[in-house]
Parts: structure tokens; sequence; C-alpha cells
């Protein structure tokens, strides 16, 4: 990416971007960032041998990438959390998939990833289980601290839940009030601060498009 031939946004994506890519590779992972969501796309695949079994975290960046179609070609052994007879037992047996693909929540300046589940399946598959995990972000999920990362959680969290069909307080007011219902979605925190025990376990893209929640 040419710095003069982007706008200020995109400008500015890139250099934020760069610097959590310097970040993540500090840390031993594999940390690119691309232009937009076709170029990432390309990269996954090259990065996800043919043959593999195949985890998913529910993610709207992953959605927006559309790879679920390739996915389901045959040429991998997907556990199809989206068309499944038992989300949950489906969920549960790709924690020992080869690779597990997902977005996340947000990502700090520094490189700390940090995720909030429902049931936990997305942060579980993250931490340990799958031999390899990929991690596709727009460059909308960096933020400059693990507590404004936290915030970002809480201001997201009634999308979410609309989006899935919660009974939360803040579908009805759009704002998290730390519910303690049985539809709460805010139960599972990772963050992950550092990971290098399992080299090459960790890939991410940085995308510089705003992507997902």
């Amino acid at each position: 990416m040419e710095n003069m031939a982007l706008d200020d946004k995109a400008w500015l994506g890139m250099m934020r971007g760069k610097a959590v890519v310097a970040a993540l590779a500090d840390k031993g992972w594999r940390a690119v960032l691309v232009s937009d969501r076709t170029e990432a796309r390309k990269l996954l695949f090259q990065w996800l041998p043919k043959g593999v079994s195949v985890g998913l975290g529910g993610s709207q960046t992953l959605a927006a990438m559309d790879i679920l179609p390739v996915l389901r070609s045959g040429d991998y052994h997907l556990y199809d959390r989206y068309d499944c007879p038992d989300h949950f037992k489906v969920c549960r047996d790709s924690l020992m998939a080869n690779y597990f693909i997902t977005g996340t929540n947000a990502v700090t300046i520094d490189g700390e990833l940090v995720n909030m589940d429902c049931s936990g399946s997305r942060v579980a598959g993250i931490a340990y289980g799958p031999e390899h995990v990929i991690v596709v972000l727009g460059v909308n999920k960096i933020v400059d601290s693990l507590d404004e990362a936290l915030e970002r959680v809480r201001r997201i969290a009634p999308m979410n839940c609309r989006r899935l069909g919660h009974a939360t307080p803040c579908v009805e007011t759009g704002i998290c009030s730390d519910c303690n219902l049985p539809d709460r979605m805010c139960n599972q925190l990772l963050i992950t601060l550092n990971a290098q025990k399992f080299k090459g376990k960790y890939s991410i893209i940085v995308i510089n498009e705003e992507l997902g929640f």
C-alpha cells in the first residue's frame, strides 16, 4: 500500500495496522497487514492447506469475507457451526481441529487480543486445542489499551445480542447493563497477552477496512 495513494482514513488504518503487526510479530506470531477483505481471503486460503479439519469462531468479519462456500466445497473437513443438527457438539468437536479460524473483539496497539464469549467455544478455541489459530480483523478493532478494549466489548455487546436474538436489557436500550440473566452474552473473557509456547500456532491477518462489530 502506497501512502500517497490512500485517503486520510485509510492512511491512519495502515499506520495503526503496521504498529499492531509489528507488536504481534515481536511475540513470534505470523502477522500480515493487507489492503482489503479480498486480499485477506486470498491469503487465508494460502495459509490453509487442503484436507485439514477446520473449526470456526462466530465472526461477522469472516462472514464479510464470504469464506464458507470454499470451506464447504469438500476440500476441507469443516466443523460447520452454521449448518449442523447439534451446534454445541460441533463447537466442542471443533476444538480439536487442525485449524481454528476466528475474528476478535479487539486488539491493542501492543498486540494483545481481547475476546468476550457467551458459551466460551470461541475463546476456548483461541486459547487451547486446535493446532493452528488464524485470527482475521479489521483495523476498526485496534484500540490503544486493555481498558479501551474492554470498553469496546461492552459497547458492541448490544449489537451482538440483537443479532443473535438474546433477550437482554441491552437489546431494548442499546447500552450494556452488566445484566445477570440466562441470556447474558458477556460470560467468558479471554485476554491473550502472549502465547509463544507453541511455535507457529498463531497467524493474524489485519485488514485495512472496517469489518465486523
